[in-house]
């Protein structure tokens, strides 16, 4: 094993490669079709064999990650995955534990389906973007139908069987101006506890295509860098002051451990520099991320050369610290550096002010959120260095509030605001206040766009 392997590593398996039930219209994945003309895009024997084997060997940890993706993985059947079960338990070393994923749309779901991820332990991830008005969309099946139905009847399923599952939800330019309508969906609709939330940052080429990422021009589904701001800003509020310890969201949670320092934001974006989650396709190819599935970012391929070897190759590693070393000054001078890093390099194609390139497309949403969020982040941070739960943070915002409201209701619409802010109470609170006040807009009626 190379000297610079890593411990460990998260490698998502594309067993049907692009191919999916679905025609969801931001797929960055679907065009990578192109990349296998001809192709059945259905994972083999032998490439399942190898894969699982030199997946175990890569790990000098006990504990190791089998996840699955797509495309829509559950369409190369059960039958593939029971192979892939009885694969890894003649692989295992002693002491050995599998982590079980699989990422899906969820509209194939049956009961055989969850008795089977039931009996393995594996935690499924649901990709659903809100309610039925804002889900539907984007996420359509092949005939331009909705999908909502299809896709809660799959959940429902889940929660039947007692699986494990958690929800990812992508934001873009419509449903990301109803945060809040989009969380409390998922937390009192779904009863999901674990959510994450990923940006739609669609770049055009001159062909049409996304095959390569290319250019500055994004698609009109893209959500805008200030938008996905505030959408994250709002849910933050609504989560900081309620759901602290009970709701799971996963930006919020990588911003606490950079918060605290620790080693790792558990989110790759937010890490000082990446390579160790790479993606897999169905021949074997291996691929230096699943945002990179690119002829540039082709490793090599398990068949002809161990997977340990690539994962630890010089091209690799040179992609993994590219995160850190090709940030532009700009971003090295930034007082939230150390929350953000330049999140992920796919959507760092504008440039800065001075003129260098490099620029995430999402800097200023990124901003405004981490400027936000820096006063309840410290309280958090603070409290858990001094071994009291974060769940007291809300408690502590609570009573700050409450003082701040009682102070602005003895102050004039002229005084100074007593928040601190140094603006009068009409430029600050009580233009809050009386926004806040506002009936909330009507979800929109939209039909499925291509």
């Amino acid at each position: 094993m190379p000297d610079s392997a890593p411990p460990a590593f998260h490698l998502l398996a594309k067993p049907t490669g692009a191919i999916c039930n679905l025609d969801c219209a931001y797929c960055f994945f679907l065009d990578k079709e192109q990349l296998y003309p001809g192709s059945k895009f259905r994972m083999s024997d032998e490439v399942l064999e190898r894969y699982i084997r030199q997946l175990i060997e890569s790990h000098r940890t006990d504990q190791v990650t089998i996840a699955w993706q797509g495309g829509e993985p559950t369409l190369m059947g059960l039958d593939f995955y029971r192979r892939a079960m009885a694969l890894a338990e003649q692989y295992r070393r002693p002491g050995m534990t599998f982590l079980h994923t699989m990422q899906t749309n969820g509209t194939l779901l049956d009961d055989e389906w969850c008795e089977f991820f039931k009996e393995h332990n594996f935690l499924i991830g649901i990709s659903i973007d809100g309610p039925a008005e804002l889900h539907d969309i984007y996420r359509v099946d092949k005939g331009g139908k909705p999908t909502f139905d299809k896709v809660m009847r799959g959940i429902r399923l889940l929660q039947k069987h007692g699986v494990e599952f958690n929800i990812l939800t992508t934001v873009n330019r419509v449903n990301g101006d109803y945060p809040l309508e989009v969380y409390r969906f998922i937390r009192d609709e779904i009863g999901a506890d674990w959510m994450q939330f990923i940006p739609v940052v669609e770049r055009i080429n001159e062909n049409g295509l996304t095959l390569y990422q290319e250019g500055t021009t994004v698609s009109d589904r893209s959500v805008l860098p200030e938008q996905f701001g505030r959408f994250l800003t709002t849910i933050f509020d609504e989560w900081v002051r309620h759901d602290v310890g009970r709701i799971y969201v996963q930006t919020f949670e990588a911003t606490a451990r950079n918060w605290l320092g620790l080693e790792s934001s558990g989110m790759c974006v937010f890490n000082e520099t990446c390579g160790q989650g790479l993606a897999i396709e169905h021949n074997g190819d291996l691929y230096a991320c699943d945002h990179f599935v690119e002829p540039n970012y082709h490793l090599g391929n398990i068949q002809d050369e161990h997977m340990i070897e690539l994962v630890a190759s010089p091209q690799q590693l040179k992609f993994g610290a590219d995160k850190r070393d090709a940030l532009p000054q700009y971003c090295l001078e930034c007082d939230v550096r150390f929350a953000c890093h330049g999140e992920c390099p796919k959507n760092r194609f504008l440039t800065t002010p001075d003129g260098e390139p490099g620029l995430n497309y999402l800097c200023a949403g990124f901003k405004q959120f981490f400027h936000h969020v820096e006063l309840p982040m410290k309280l958090i941070a603070g409290l858990i260095r001094r071994g009291r739960p974060a769940t007291e943070v809300m408690g502590i915002l609570a009573a700050e509030e409450a003082k701040l409201n009682a102070a602005l209701a003895q102050a004039g619409r002229n005084d100074l605001c007593p928040c601190g802010s140094g603006l009068k109470v009409k430029q600050c609170h009580g233009r809050k206040q009386a926004a806040n006040g506002s009936k909330p807009g009507r979800l929109p009626v939209h039909q499925a766009q291509p």
